[in-house]
């Protein structure tokens, strides 16, 4: 994983964090794959578990919100960032596709 380190705002960390949470989820099966990829990611976006817990309190629409208002630097990073978790477990399915489409669309 080759991710550049940015500095983001503390609401777009807790976006960041929700849109790859649920891109964990989205297919039904959590693999090992994805929780290496989100414990590297935890030490670059500087996070905890805890804040995995945050995330999840904030609705999905204001997230989307919040992820479409950063700068284009930022969005290329975290598209970077969502596809690398969605093919950490071997391949990319559907609807980590789609959701991938549905945040920036």
């Amino acid at each position: 994983m080759n991710i550049p380190h940015l500095s983001f705002s503390l609401a777009e960390k807790l976006a960041i964090v929700n849109a790859i949470d649920a891109l964990i989820l989205v297919d039904g099966n959590v693999h090992n794959g994805e929780i290496n990829v989100l414990t590297k990611l935890m030490k670059s976006i500087d996070f905890d578990s805890n804040f995995i817990v945050q995330a999840r309190n904030i609705a999905t629409d204001q997230c989307v919100l919040i992820l479409n208002q950063m700068p284009k630097e930022k969005k290329d990073n975290l598209t970077q960032i969502l596809q690398e978790v969605a093919i950490s477990d071997g391949f990319c399915h559907e609807k980590e596709t789609a959701l991938i489409e549905s945040i920036f669309h």
